[in-house]
């Protein structure tokens, strides 16, 4: 794995990531936040619950150490105040990312959870984090499907040939 294979799915996750975003601007408050099966409770749930996983992963990544806050689904009162914090934390990821070298993506990272401890090379943590946005993304696109504004084709070659 290189730098430029993690720079390379960090650009889908966030071409997908507006994709959702831009498809969920269609739709109204009460649409947005409706209960659903899916979990985080409603679409903005799950939006706002990916931006605190993304925020959070990096912040530890960054050895800015990981803050328990996490953003309920009424955090953000709608799509553009979601946009914008997404927007924000962007920069800082984009910041984190170009500066990696491929040595760095080697290193071991260790984390608690439930009382126990793990170890993860650097790598394996950032992939975790795309991945982890691929499988709400498709919770958030059925979603969006089912209120009749789906957000098309999001496959990885779908990103690739969109960038030929």
């Amino acid at each position: 794995m290189k730098t430029a294979d993690i720079i390379l799915l960090y650009q889908y996750n966030d071409w997908a990531n507006k994709r959702i975003l831009e498809t969920a601007e269609k739709l109204t408050l009460d649409q947005l936040t409706a209960a659903n099966d899916l979990g985080w409770g409603s679409l903005r749930g799950a939006l706002t619950h990916m931006l605190s996983a993304e925020t959070r992963w990096r912040q530890f990544l960054n050895a800015e150490g990981e803050t328990d806050e996490r953003w309920g689904e009424d955090h953000f009162g709608n799509i553009a105040a979601l946009r914008e914090r997404w927007r924000r934390e962007n920069e800082a990821l984009w910041a984190y990312l170009h500066a990696l070298r491929d040595a760095d993506l080697y290193g071991s990272v260790t984390r608690q959870r439930g009382g126990r401890q793990y170890r993860l090379l650097l790598w394996q943590c950032l992939v975790h984090v795309v991945n982890h946005g691929t499988q709400h993304r498709a919770e958030c696109a059925a979603l969006l499907t089912g209120f009749g504004h789906s957000p098309g084709d999001m496959d990885f070659t779908v990103f690739l040939n969109s960038r030929a």
